[in-house]
């Protein structure tokens, strides 16, 4: 089992899509406490956050199933994210959580769940006009994801799309157009 000084060791040796790919594989095989992977996404050396949460990405992603086990304590942590270049993945990973073709076991662990922290947090990084665009799209296909869920979502992410698209970017535009058309077929 990897242990975390030897991963924080991995973090600065050559770390690319490859180095994510093999670490993924091991911890796979190997076993690493989650939590402690979690964590490290809050790291005070952002770069360490960083490639913390790009592994976490790439582990929780390749097995759904296994790792929404963790779910609980991942969420918890949501309100914390303040590196900016996490909250990309903290919102990708919920994106494919709450996808509707997420397996049953994932649909079941969410339920148990009070999803509205995260939901208020995504909501926040909506709107917050220092927060990237790919955050911004990422929580609003979670919400979308989630607006089953709480029927008051649906309304309040066709308000922030609307005043999102006003920016007149084209990924924006697009993506905002994309999401208007889902919302209004729900």
């Amino acid at each position: 089992m990897l242990s975390q000084n030897e991963l924080i060791k991995h973090f600065f040796n050559n770390y690319s899509k490859t180095k994510v790919a093999q670490l993924t594989a091991a911890i796979n095989e190997q076993g690493f406490d989650i939590k402690q992977l979690i964590d490290l996404t809050f790291n005070a050396d952002k770069t360490i956050g960083f490639r913390a949460i790009w592994l976490l990405d790439s582990v929780m992603l390749s097995d759904l199933e296994r790792y929404s086990a963790y779910l609980g304590y991942f969420l918890s942590r949501v309100k914390e994210v303040t590196n900016e270049s996490c909250k990309r993945h903290y919102a990708r990973i919920m994106m494919f959580m709450t996808d509707a073709k997420a397996p049953d076991t994932v649909k079941a662990a969410l339920q148990k769940i009070d999803l509205e922290p995260t939901v208020e947090q995504f909501f926040d990084w909506i709107i917050d006009p220092k927060v990237k665009i790919a955050v911004k799209i990422f929580a609003a296909d979670t919400l979308y994801n989630l607006s089953g869920r709480y029927d008051w979502v649906a309304e309040e992410l066709a308000l922030q799309t609307e005043i999102l698209m006003r920016s007149g970017q084209p990924f924006i535009t697009s993506r905002g157009e994309k999401l208007m058309a889902a919302l209004k077929k729900s």
